[in-house]
């Protein structure tokens, strides 16, 4: 078995996927029956935690990925070291198209977003050292994206 390189400690990794699943349980999903728990690691420590937000009117509905940042963002926390994701899909779930740019406005693309199954605990008791996480970008999840800086280009008259 290769060895895992994380770019997060793994006690801050610890605490941000714990913190995933408990904003799982805090879901909102009536609907769609479909609980998405977040978790943002700010630069000072802090984790905000997140979980979809359903409503009748669907549009008027709010992911995890979106709720954690909107809820950080409000608090005054604008920088962020990584975020977790997770589900109740056996295997990991990536944020959808709207939650990669909001995420994308606020955290460098080079952040790592943790993917976590649903079964992580039981995938590490069995002897996965990394618990069937996906480790991957903002940049990666979004290539070619678009970003505030992006709005001080110069422009043609």
């Amino acid at each position: 078995m290769a060895a895992t390189t994380w770019s997060l400690p793994v006690p801050d990794r610890e605490r941000l996927i714990e913190a995933a699943f408990q904003a799982k349980e805090n879901a909102y999903c009536k609907y769609s029956k479909f609980r998405v728990g977040a978790a943002l690691l700010s630069t000072n420590g802090e984790i905000v935690k997140g979980a979809n937000v359903e409503n009748a009117s669907y549009g008027g509905t709010i992911c995890a990925e979106r709720t954690a940042i909107v809820k950080a963002v409000s608090e005054g926390i604008r920088s962020f070291l990584a975020i977790a994701v997770v589900t109740d899909v056996a295997s990991p779930i990536s944020p959808c198209g709207m939650c990669r740019q909001v995420l994308r406005e606020f955290c460098a693309l080079n952040m790592p977003v943790l993917l976590v199954p649903a079964d992580y605990a039981k995938q590490k008791a069995d002897g996965d050292i990394d618990g069937g996480v996906k480790e991957t970008t903002i940049g990666e999840l979004l290539p070619h994206s678009f970003g505030p800086e992006d709005l001080e280009l110069p422009r043609e008259p």
